[in-house]
């Protein structure tokens, strides 16, 4: 009965797509071969023989022939008399080879074997799995979702393991039932209590790349470089594309024909809005692109500071900035420059170049109005007179006199 039990056991093991064969046979022997030293304090003259297809074993003695009165170990030798009652041909010498019963290990053995087993395997089963997603950090995983909890849900793939995508990881308008299928990247591995943790996440720039290749045939055969992603998950993103080839327009391939190709990304990220843009190596021609759909008038760079000044048009600076800032905010990450906004004014024939009040304002406070776009007399007052004093860090008096240089002008 103990070895039906245990060859049901082991075939429930045998199919296990996740074990190759080899470390399969290769547990299975372990096993064994553990039951037998504890029991015969030796393993050395058995042989174990696993048939993984059938999912059955054997386990064969071999013993030396010694006269009846010479036995001194009946786990290495047998006598004469009682190896002749096998086969009557055998003499003094020879070897007898024949099968041990499972059941003759006794019922203890026999649960024992059974434990270790099952822990190697799930041993193995563990170790496939952490390796299996260690080597998938960053790619797309589909699974079904199996539940739901406040701060996480659990991802069942189709090996039946278990990943989790916590909420923080999840984008804001997600919102899952059990059954769903949810598609998502591999963020991190590692074990927890010896077992495996696999971490999901939907709002990572790379779960974003991972889409495009998908969608785009030209990213994925690497005709078009994604330079660079930016995202605030569920709200915006913007995306920097390259080509190699310039008979392919890198920005045109990634939308598709009426934005066919781009929107089964958006779709996916519930609507986030994507804004891709052609990379530039020219920094003002790169800042102006990332700062689409705003038109931009002109840019001053501080290549030091890594800080762009843009000028736009009063009406175009709610655009540059973004509703809560998200445009500018994206722009400052997709370029590496920190991007401030100022308005360009109209020219206005009454206007007065700063110039002209050489003898009134030194040189060195008219550079630095100008440091800051202030061209002329009026570019000057339509800045806040605070608002001057922390652009230009110039002390309260000398502002104070230059606004009443130039407010004079005018009146």
């Amino acid at each position: 009965m103990e070895n039906i039990s245990l060859i049901d056991t082991f075939a429930e093991f045998k199919d296990l797509k996740n074990i190759d064969r080899v470390t399969m046979m290769s547990v299975l022997e372990d096993v064994f071969r553990s039951v037998l030293i504890k029991q015969y304090g030796t393993d050395e003259n058995f042989d174990v023989i696993i048939n993984i297809d059938k999912g059955d074993f054997e386990i064969w003695r071999n013993r030396a022939v010694v006269e009846n009165d010479m036995l001194e170990d009946p786990n290495l030798q047998i006598t004469l008399s009682e190896a002749r009652k096998i086969d009557s041909d055998y003499e003094v010498g020879e070897e007898v080879t024949d099968e041990v019963k499972l059941i003759d290990f006794g019922r203890r053995a026999i649960l024992n074997l059974r434990q270790n087993l099952a822990s190697k395997i799930m041993e193995l089963e563990k170790d496939h799995v952490y390796g299996k997603y260690k080597d998938k950090i960053g790619e797309i995983v589909t699974g079904e979702v199996y539940q739901v909890w406040k701060k996480e849900a659990l991802v069942i793939d189709d090996e039946g393991n278990e990943l989790i995508l916590p909420r923080s990881e999840q984008i804001p308008s997600d919102f899952f039932r059990k059954g769903d299928t949810v598609r998502a990247i591999v963020y991190k591995v590692e074990l927890r209590n010896n077992n495996p943790l696999i971490i999901l996440s939907r709002t990572a720039p790379t779960f974003l790349e991972r889409l495009f290749e998908l969608e785009i045939p030209e990213i994925f055969d690497g005709l078009i470089t994604i330079k660079k992603i930016v995202r605030v998950p569920g709200e915006r993103a913007k995306v920097a594309v390259e080509s190699y080839d310039e008979r392919v327009d890198p920005v045109g391939a990634c939308v598709g024909m009426k934005g066919s190709r781009i929107h089964g990304i958006v779709r996916e990220l519930r609507n986030e809005n994507i804004d891709v843009i052609n990379y530039s190596s020219n920094t003002q021609l790169y800042i102006k692109r990332a700062l689409n759909p705003a038109k931009i008038v002109n840019i001053k760079i501080n290549e030091t500071g890594k800080k762009a000044e843009v000028y736009l048009k009063p009406e175009e600076v709610s655009l540059a900035i973004g509703k809560g800032g998200l445009n500018i905010r994206l722009a400052s990450q997709l370029t590496g420059y920190e991007i401030d906004v100022f308005r360009e004014m109209e020219h206005d024939d009454d206007d007065v170049n700063l110039d002209e009040f050489a003898d009134e304002i030194e040189s060195w406070v008219i550079d630095a109005l100008k440091a800051i776009g202030c061209d002329t007399a009026k570019n000057v007052l339509n800045i806040p007179r605070n608002e001057l004093i922390k652009r230009t860090d110039l002390e309260e008096e000398t502002i104070d006199d230059v606004l009443k240089v130039l407010k004079a002008e005018f009146e």
